[in-house]
């Protein structure tokens, strides 16, 4: 890959890992549409490393909380501060990574149609926007989680694992749907990011100890550069804009992309 290939797909990593359209999706559909080769599985990990980073940085203040309160609830077998929301945490990453080690082959080869991608968009989207619409008319949103809240949120995030459903859409849809706020939806989706990615970390490194991959150094850290920064100010730019005008732009970017990813 050139400099500006690494430049395109790190900052679609970057952009798109945090907004309800389908990091993955993008990833696939990019190189398919423009006849650039894969980019790799090397380039692949540095990118969502990139990411990883930039939650983490901006959520460390959060997470030295949920970390304290988490370790106390463990000492004195309580619940502890947003000790709650730290095993909400922990606990909504079970089933998603159960079934990620159990169907990574099968997704990994079988999910990566644009056809399956079209119709993800759509369905997804066309939720997103229910999910949206029925938070705006809840009155008395939630301002905490509870169990039954988190089961169905992780239940749910095993969707994301169809590559054009969006791990950050469907969990912020989960969220409003079982009726929590705009804000706690959205803290909490990204949250669960981090182990997730963790999670997808750990199997790409697995699989990339088996391979024998030529890299440049330069361009990986050009890459990770490019996908840290631009996920970090995405994480900024998705807060602000839910918070002024909802999901509309993002349901209507989705919907707009499966028409036209039907038509191909």
């Amino acid at each position: 890959m050139d400099v500006s290939q690494i430049v395109v797909l790190a900052l679609i990593q970057g952009l798109s890992e945090f907004l309800p359209i389908s990091s993955s999706a993008h990833l696939i559909l990019v190189p398919k549409l423009t006849n650039w080769t894969d980019q790799g599985l090397v380039f692949d990990v540095v990118v969502h490393m990139g990411t990883l980073c930039a939650v983490i940085f901006y959520y460390q203040a959060m997470i030295k909380s949920l970390f304290f309160d988490f370790y106390h609830s463990i000492i004195k077998h309580h619940i502890i501060g947003q000790s709650k929301l730290a095993w909400g945490v922990l606990l909504g990453t079970i089933p998603i990574g159960l079934v990620g080690m159990i169907f990574k082959d099968f997704v990994a080869v079988d999910l990566r149609s644009i056809e399956i991608i079209a119709y993800t968009t759509l369905v997804f989207g066309l939720l997103l926007g229910f999910a949206s619409w029925f938070n705006h008319k809840n009155k008395n949103p939630k301002s905490t989680i509870s169990w039954i809240d988190v089961s169905f949120v992780s239940m749910m995030q095993i969707l994301a694992l169809i590559p054009g459903t969006s791990r950050s859409g469907i969990t912020i849809t989960a969220c409003m749907l079982v009726g929590l706020s705009r804000k706690l939806s959205i803290q909490f989706s990204f949250l669960l990011s981090i182990p997730v990615i963790t999670l997808s970390l750990i199997l790409m490194l697995v699989d990339l100890y088996h391979q024998t991959q030529l890299v440049n150094i330069s361009l990986l850290v050009l890459g990770f550069v490019v996908s840290t920064i631009s996920a970090y100010a995405t994480i900024i730019f998705v807060i602000r804009l839910i918070d002024t005008v909802g999901m509309t732009p993002f349901v209507v970017y989705r919907l707009t992309l499966g028409v036209f990813l039907l038509f191909l």
